[in-house]
């Protein structure tokens, strides 16, 4: 798949944190049966690699990478199963760990020229980062004009409660957000809430 249909593939991206290995593979599971398929796991903590190796096993889940910051990041992250990457900006050496990877980069971005800038660089794919504060549905608008062939997954501040008026846009393929995965929920393991969370969001695409 390419980094475009996979973002369209999802409604919302969970942001992805694990604490504990021994949760990565029934939290992806308890997604999964929500309707959600893709899913970012970050490198905030130590059992982000290690935790993609697990998740990628299991049936559906199309698994990235997320916080990529440093480019050995890349390959590490690709030879532990991602599909994707996702970084909270660009850098010029992250640039060319991503053409050298061959891992697709979904980048973060806050102003117009930093649109403009990964554009240059050939990436037509961005996340809004961080959304609200970056001017949220109001800033997705604005930039849709001038610059109409990107498509953003705005992520940082959004709720399930907000997600629909950010679905809306005519350049957002999916938004991601980390209420999908309150820390509560997984530490108590109550993976029936998780993939509760899940089918709500799911059906935002519906709706």
């Amino acid at each position: 798949m390419t980094l475009l249909e996979i973002m369209r593939s999802a409604s919302v991206i969970p942001v992805i944190a694990i604490d504990d290995p021994a949760h990565a593979v029934p939290l992806a599971r308890a997604l999964v049966a929500g309707g959600i398929r893709v899913l970012e796991v970050t490198l905030r903590t130590e059992h982000g690699l290690q935790a993609i190796r697990d998740m990628s096993g299991v049936e559906g889940a199309i698994v990235g990478v997320g916080t990529l910051t440093q480019a050995h990041e890349f390959a590490a992250a690709r030879d532990a199963g991602a599909v994707f990457g996702v970084s909270p900006g660009l850098t010029p050496a992250m640039i060319e760990a991503a053409k050298t990877s061959g891992l697709p980069l979904l980048p973060g971005v806050m102003t117009p020229s930093e649109v403009m800038a990964a554009r240059e660089h050939g990436f037509r794919q961005l996340k809004l980062f961080p959304a609200v504060p970056a001017g949220g549905v109001g800033m997705l608008n604005a930039i849709a004009g001038p610059l109409p062939d990107v498509t953003f997954c705005p992520t940082g501040g959004i709720s399930i409660e907000s997600a629909p008026k950010f679905l809306a846009c005519k350049n957002v393929a999916c938004v991601g957000g980390s209420w999908l995965t309150p820390k509560d929920l997984i530490a108590n393991g109550d993976w029936a809430g998780i993939t509760a969370l899940a089918k709500a969001a799911s059906a935002l695409r519906a709706a």
